[in-house]
């Protein structure tokens, strides 16, 4: 496997830098602080963003990092939605408890599926997620003493974060909570995926012949990182469940997994960054468009994607790319004599 990692070593900084570089996350923060002081009346939707953000960045890692052509990431994304909420109603109300559980629950079952879907590969692939997902979706459906049906799981409640900070009617500690949880996430996440496993995972989505050629061991690491990206999932999920304080068949539906895929296209399916701008665009647009008009609002969405496709084929990743390419001229230029 050094074979592979060698003729990518000169592209990746050192593990030194990557730790220490966090511009990411700083910007996380700050827009997080930005936003929470703009939009005091719309902390529900900010927190949204940030678990969907959880969740698209698993996306990301599984679709756009390892190439594995996945549309069943609502399974993995319930999973931890349900399993916070059970952690909640039967063990503990500590959130930090049921955020764990409910990222160990979609693991879980990232490893289960993971273990026989990764055989396959394309459209195969595809169609076994998409019934994988819908399996589990019909097993809540058909469990309704347990997942409360249509009627999803409520009734439970979260106490507070680190015995101090109750989670208000206002909103803002499920905010900062949501909020710290995804700087955390994005952290260690850019950091896996510029390590020699994430070269790898990279190195497998552009020729995975080549990687086991050289001695690789394709199926094994992508179940690795399927796993991974369900843990990551399940964070989302738990997130969500906690901070709605429900968990629904809805988190389970094929429509969600087609959603976060959207997600990652608008954003940009090869950054991590991207994936978080996708899903601040993708909410916003869907916020404004379904207030205007609740019926056709799609119809905003899909303008947009196209748009993307056709044009931004990076995603809107892309703009800001140029953005700052732009700012650094204008400032090499000023600073010239």
């Amino acid at each position: 496997m050094s074979a592979v990692m060698k003729p990518m070593a000169h592209v990746a900084p050192s593990q030194s830098r990557q730790w220490m570089s966090c511009h990411g996350e700083f910007m996380l923060l700050v827009v997080g602080l930005a936003a929470f002081m703009l939009f005091p009346q719309d902390l529900g939707l900010l927190t949204n963003m940030a678990a969907m953000s959880i969740f698209a960045l698993s996306v990301n890692l599984v679709l756009g990092q390892a190439g594995i052509a996945s549309m069943g990431q609502a399974a993995l994304y319930g999973s931890g939605a349900y399993v916070a909420g059970w952690t909640a109603l039967y063990l503990s109300t500590d959130p930090i408890l049921g955020l764990m559980l409910g990222g160990l629950g979609g693991g879980v079952v990232a490893l289960l599926s993971g273990a026989v879907m990764l055989r396959s590969t394309k459209l195969t692939l595809v169609m076994l997620t998409i019934a994988a997902a819908q399996l589990l979706l019909e097993l809540a459906n058909w469990a309704s003493g347990i997942t409360g049906g249509d009627d999803g799981l409520s009734g439970f409640s979260i106490g507070p974060l680190f015995g101090v900070w109750e989670f208000n009617f206002i909103g803002s500690t499920g905010y900062f909570y949501a909020l710290g949880v995804l700087v955390l996430v994005y952290f260690l996440l850019r950091n896996l995926v510029d390590s020699p496993f994430g070269l790898t995972a990279k190195a497998i989505r552009q020729d995975p012949g080549r990687v086991e050629a050289l001695g690789g061991r394709v199926y094994p690491h992508l179940l690795a990182v399927y796993t991974v990206g369900g843990l990551l999932a399940g964070f989302g999920g738990a997130l969500t469940a906690q901070t709605s304080k429900v968990a629904n068949l809805s988190m389970l539906d094929f429509q969600t997994s087609a959603g976060v895929v959207v997600i990652i296209v608008l954003g940009g399916r090869r950054r991590l960054s991207g994936a978080v701008l996708g899903t601040v665009a993708f909410m916003t647009i869907q916020h404004i468009a379904s207030t205007l008009n609740p019926q056709h609002w799609l119809f905003v969405i899909g303008l947009m994607l196209i748009f993307v496709l056709i044009v931004l084929p990076e995603g809107l990743i892309g703009i800001v790319d140029q953005l700052v390419l732009l700012a650094r001229r204008i400032g090499r230029k000023g600073s010239a004599p």
